[in-house]
């Protein structure tokens, strides 16, 4: 599958969620998301960040938009997940991964010389229209949801 990049329509999909229900893009039609794929609930950098989005939560729904963060962990970690840490944030369950193959973040990853599948951090900002505005690979957490945020306000 070839990669996403801005301009193209973002895929849509509908995963189950935190606290019941479900997350869908196609829920926000004719409002900006930011879907954030992270590796794992609970680890240091994805914890940092989806507190960081939390704390700006109210920032981004004053621009209008919708914070969605989508991991492999299954709905009942990110329900501890979010109490333990007060998050605020929409959290999408991807167990079968096949929303983060979608958007092409599922990848070859190398640890202490092993090698395995993961979630590559990415960010993607979808427009009101449904297409990507901009795309972080490889996201480094420190000041990443501000930078996202500087980038929805700009749009």
């Amino acid at each position: 599958m070839p990669e996403l990049a801005i301009g193209d329509i973002a895929p849509d999909f509908e995963l189950p969620r935190d606290g019941g229900g479900t997350a869908s893009l196609r829920a926000f039609l004719g409002k900006p998301v930011v879907v954030y794929f992270y590796p794992k609930d609970d680890t240091e950098a994805c914890t940092k960040e989806a507190i960081s989005f939390t704390a700006l939560l109210p920032e981004f729904e004053k621009a209008g938009a919708a914070v969605i963060g989508v991991s492999p962990d299954s709905v009942k970690k990110h329900d501890k997940f979010a109490k333990k840490h007060a998050l605020s944030v929409i959290l999408g369950s991807d167990e079968d991964t096949a929303i983060a193959n979608l958007y092409g973040v599922w990848k070859e990853k190398s640890m202490y010389g092993r090698t395995y599948m993961g979630v590559e951090r990415t960010t993607f900002l979808i427009g009101a229209d449904g297409r990507i505005a901009k795309i972080w690979p490889k996201v480094k957490v420190a000041g990443h949801a501000e930078a996202v945020l500087e980038s929805l306000k700009t749009q």
